[in-house]
């Protein structure tokens, strides 16, 4: 195995930026004792692909509904690598739970962005049986999987990021 990529936690202050702007209910001592509490994505089992990505809080999803979850953490990679994000495979299968973007793109220029690479997930739970997602916090809810990639032989990209979804074709 390669050993390419390592994962962080977004400062506090990036943090708390982004929980307080979609989940007020929260005040600074909680935001704190949330991200007291963030753990890095860690693979269960040395044949997993996949890194499981913790939730940094409790929620619950109702059939329909989407949610944005600021997982407090960043990915640095080497170049030539992508980090691809997907929900878990249990929670796809068991409620249809499912990425709004179907696979989460990581670029590995986006750890250097304005917002240190904070990595968002969001997802919708799509059930077709009326089932509630609950998701209690430090429980997995989504994989991220790290794979090689390749460019064209004409490839003259000299473009820099900053910033996060769409920032690249602005």
């Amino acid at each position: 195995m390669k050993k390419i990529a390592q994962f962080y936690k977004v400062s506090l202050e990036t943090f708390t930026a982004a929980i307080q702007k979609d989940f007020p209910q929260y005040n600074l001592d909680e935001i704190l004792e949330l991200y007291n509490t963030i753990q890095l994505p860690r693979r269960a089992t040395q044949g997993s692909a996949g890194y499981d990505f913790y939730a940094p809080f409790s929620f619950a999803l109702l059939p329909g509904r989407t949610i944005k979850i600021p997982t407090g953490i960043r990915a640095w990679m080497e170049d030539g690598w992508v980090l691809k994000l997907y929900p878990r495979s249990g929670l796809g299968f068991k409620y249809r739970l499912q990425m709004d973007n179907t696979v989460g793109i990581i670029d590995s220029d986006y750890y250097y962005s304005d917002n240190e690479g904070h990595i968002f997930i969001k997802m919708t739970n799509e059930t077709r049986e009326d089932k509630t997602v609950e998701i209690q916090q430090g429980i997995g809810f989504a994989q991220g999987i790290f794979l090689e990639y390749g460019i064209t032989l004409d490839d003259c990209t000299d473009g820099i990021r900053n910033g996060g979804l769409g920032s690249t074709t602005r």
